[in-house]
């Protein structure tokens, strides 16, 4: 019944109009549209968007939202023409590191299933002729990107939703969000207030006061971008195009410098240049006042003038890549507005706490069809058949919310919008934000961090580099490529060997730690999981929360302390939202059920101490009975360790031997002095996350959201073990669980190792089988056991272990075989060390998560 709910959208741009669209599609008729300008030009980042469509993205689902978004555009037509221009998109390098760039974008787009091909400096000259010659080294040109139409798309949608019902009232601005206790009822106009099941934001740079109505926090920042035309170019004189609509008026592709930061495109003779090198220049949206009821492509709130001191850089390396321009000269620009986030990914998702208040903000143009459709398929179907989780509302950590961190975040990510940045580069600042009580144990010992969600994680430690000339022959690192070892060292081997040959300590304060407790946390978790948590206090147990298509929203751990309070190892702040959101409307619904749900990472911390020899460290720490029979393998207790309480959890991300031991925050320092100093005499080192992910994917260990995501099923990525087929309670996604457990998976996730034993990947390159692209690298890293390089990869569902594939890595072919896994220990004998035998459900261990 959910078509029958009333929706009021807010924003009448290129993105509200999509959703309204998209809405009536599947069967939505109570529809109102609310914008503050006129609908023929409403004044938004649409009204003076230039229109540039480069689909291909590191991001998976940013593609394919691009991808929709094209195949939208070009079924749109008026007078037999449609709302896109394909004239291709063309990506030129200036530097040997940008060409290196390509080649990675090339991948990537083979990898998403986008056309493009990388060409010489001849043939971006063919497609551009306009290119200076010596200044170009080479290109990716992509046919299928192009000039989207937004403006005129937005009427064609405007005037095919009226026909189907949907209401909209221009020059009309909101005031307030009604609501009652946690539910959205209502928008407040100044004509009176629309009553409402669902309000949708789709307000672009205004998203942050819109959300202000409502109490949501927005993490957006607008900010001024600099666009600007040439006089008539001589070189482009008499073309036809020049009498065409505007968008239409182009055949050359759509151009990328970005070594300079900068972008072209045709207006008729004219050429147009976007400018990202500039300072950037934030906007707070409540200072351009009311928007009037004119408005044209010259006066609008979000056209602000132009500054042309600080175009002048861009202006001068324009005529040095393009010297046609030296015959014309800049006649006109503006400083238009878009919205930047964070980490440059849309908003997009409901509130986590305001039930039916929804939010489709930060999207460009680019992305703007695909992002509407997967808000209508989240409101009709539950879920989104495109991974939402990179672009969920509810993804930032608190800490993230703050207005001084989306402005210093934004800000930097404006800058660096068209850098070459690795994948594991972390932002330089803000830094410190969220440090575990082991930070300056840490710094002695020489930790290399690297920054996650607010978070300093170790990725290896110097203090082990002394040990590099004691390591065995058949633990030593194989040399890298410039790339891969960037944000890497050798030391992680040494961290890799002591963790399974003597005991190393990982610090896992960083991952998330949720108290779920009181008279209805059972019923909760049994009705949110594939898992049966009615094992009495004391047990853990690994499992998954499905949306109700049967696809992973996430994998968990549950452990039930007592017997009302569980501990839930989590993903994500999106996971902890939802906890806490299905806690609330339990409680309303069976008010006897209440349920108390509490993030508690932050005043705990957590050490993992693995390895072989673990339980002789953890002998000289305490008296409590850590033997198998007294703590086996996937259980919990509490203990006190060198006069610390703390609660430990044996199970193990590595696959050895160990627990993970949590303690209060004011108490972590102690506790790792204590550790460290009876660890000594046991070959004990302090180990980082690059020694972690190694092991864990040699042990067949998944990570959510690289390896396995919302669009993937339980059978295909390998952790159905994590269903309990014999759990009679229902649960989200059960149903449809049921019917895929007798389908045959078309895609698997595959292990894969690299024949050469050498050669590194990082992920997300297309992989080849039969000399076809059929897949992609989710994860990867140098296995250990194996001796070579071992990666993750989607692959069609027929592809069987000891084939042979191959993997593309900056346009070169990297010999793989698919393999059986898991790589490490596959009966998990070394997880129950000193131990009882074990029932066969435990030989198989659970597949894990980072």
């Amino acid at each position: 019944m959910a078509q029958a709910q009333r929706v009021v959208i807010i924003g009448a741009g290129i993105v509200g109009t999509n959703l309204a669209d998209e809405l009536v599609a599947r069967g939505w008729r109570d529809i109102v549209v609310v914008e503050q300008g006129p609908l023929h030009l409403p004044g938004g980042s649409t009204s003076h968007a230039p229109g540039l469509v480069f689909q291909t993205n590191a991001s998976k689902t940013l593609t394919r939202f691009a991808r929709y978004t094209v195949e939208k555009l070009r079924s749109l037509e008026e007078d037999g023409m449609s709302c896109f221009n394909s004239v291709g998109g063309l990506e030129v390098a200036t530097t040997p590191a940008r060409l290196d760039e390509l080649k990675r974008k090339h991948g990537y787009a083979t990898s998403w299933g986008i056309e493009a091909r990388l060409l010489t400096v001849e043939e971006c000259l063919e497609r551009y002729p306009l290119l200076n010659k010596d200044l170009v080294l080479g290109g990716l040109h992509t046919p299928t990107d192009g000039l989207a139409l937004a403006a005129r798309a937005t009427q064609l949608l405007i005037a095919r939703t009226q026909k189907a019902g949907v209401r909209y009232l221009d020059s009309t601005p909101v005031t307030a969000i009604e609501q009652t206790g946690s539910r959205v009822t209502g928008v407040t106009t100044p004509s009176g207030t629309i009553p409402a099941d669902i309000v949708i934001s789709c307000a672009g740079f205004w998203g942050v006061e819109v959300g202000a109505m409502a109490g949501v926090a927005i993490p957006l920042l607008p900010l001024a971008h600099q666009y600007a035309k040439t006089t008539a170019v001589p070189a482009l004189a008499g073309r036809d195009t020049n009498e065409l609509p505007n968008g239409m008026n182009a055949s050359l592709p759509i151009l990328r410098y970005q070594d300079q930061d900068l972008y072209y495109r045709e207006h008729g003779d004219q050429i147009g240049i976007g400018y990202y090198g500039h300072r950037p220049m934030p906007v707070v949206a409540a200072s351009l006042g009311q928007t009037p009821k004119h408005v044209d492509e010259n006066q609008m709130p979000s056209r602000l003038p132009f500054t042309s001191e600080d175009f002048a850089t861009a202006w001068t390396m324009s005529q040095d890549l393009l010297p046609a321009l030296r015959e014309s000269q800049v006649k006109d620009g503006f400083n238009g507005i878009f919205s930047f986030t964070p980490d440059g990914g849309p908003l997009v998702g409901q509130a986590p706490n305001l039930d039916g208040f929804y939010v489709a903000e930060a999207v460009w143009v680019t992305h703007s069809a695909g992002v509407a459709r997967a808000m209508a398929e989240v409101l009709t179907d539950g879920a989104s058949t495109i991974d939402l989780a990179e672009c969920e509302l509810s993804r930032f950590e608190e800490v993230q919310l703050t207005r001084a961190y989306v402005s210093e975040t934004s800000q930097q990510n404006f800058v660096e919008i068209y850098d070459i940045l690795h994948p594991l580069q972390p932002r330089e600042s803000p830094r410190q934000l969220r440090v575990s009580p082991f930070y300056s144990q840490q710094q002695q010992l020489g930790a290399y961090f690297l920054e996650l969600s607010g978070w300093e994680r170790p990725y290896w430690y110097e203090a082990n580099a002394e040990l590099l000339q004691s390591l065995p022959a058949e633990w030593q690192p194989a040399s890298r490529d410039a790339w891969s070892s960037r944000y890497y060292s050798p030391v992680s081997a040494v961290e890799a060997w002591k963790t399974r040959n003597a005991v190393a300590m990982y610090d896992l304060t960083s991952f998330h730690r949720v108290h779920v407790s009181g008279p209805g946390a059972l019923p909760l978790l049994q009705r949110l999981t594939t898992g049966d948590v009615t094992a009495p206090p004391g047990a853990i147990t690994y499992a998954l929360i499905l949306n109700d298509q049967g696809k992973i929203c996430s994998d968990i751990f549950i452990a039930r302390l007592e017997k009302d309070i569980f501990q839930i190892g989590t993903n994500s702040a999106t996971d902890v939202a939802y906890l806490v959101k299905e806690a609330r409307h339990q409680g309303q619904h069976i008010p006897s059920q209440w349920v108390q749900v509490s993030d508690v990472t932050g005043s705990t911390c957590c050490i993992g101490l693995w390895g072989p020899r673990a339980r002789d460290v953890i002998r000289a720490v305490t008296t409590d009975d850590f033997s198998s029979a007294a703590l086996p393998y996937m259980s919990v207790k509490r203990a006190t360790i060198a006069g610390i309480p703390t609660t430990a959890l044996r199970k193990s991300y590595v696959g050895e031997l160990g627990w993970e031991i949590q303690t209060s925050a004011e108490s972590g320092h102690l506790l790792w002095d204590a550790l460290w100093q009876a660890g000594r005499p046991h070959g004990l080192v302090a180990a980082g996350r690059s020694a972690l992910n190694a092991l864990r994917l040699e042990k067949g260990y998944r990570t959510w959201g690289s390896d396995m995501t919302t669009e993937h099923d339980p059978y295909e990525a390998g952790v159905d073990n994590a269903v309990r087929a014999d759990k009679q309670e229902d649960y989200i996604g059960k149903t449809a669980l049921e019917a895929r457990s007798r389908q045959k998976p078309v895609r698997r996730l595959r292990c894969l190792t690299v024949d050469d034993g050498h050669s590194m990947v990082l992920g997300k390159e297309p992989v080849y089988h039969n000399g076809r692209p059929s897949g992609y690298v989710t994860s990867a890293a140098f296995s250990y056991k194996a001796r070579k390089p071992a990666a993750y990869a989607w692959l069609p569902g027929w592809v069987q272990e000891g084939e042979a594939v191959v993997i593309e890595y900056f346009g070169k072919p990297i010999k793989a075989t698919v393999t059986a896994e898991p790589l490490y220990d596959p009966r998990g004998s070394r997880l129950h060390r000193e131990g009882p035998s074990v029932s066969s459900e435990l030989e198989r261990p659970p597949k894990q998560h980072l």
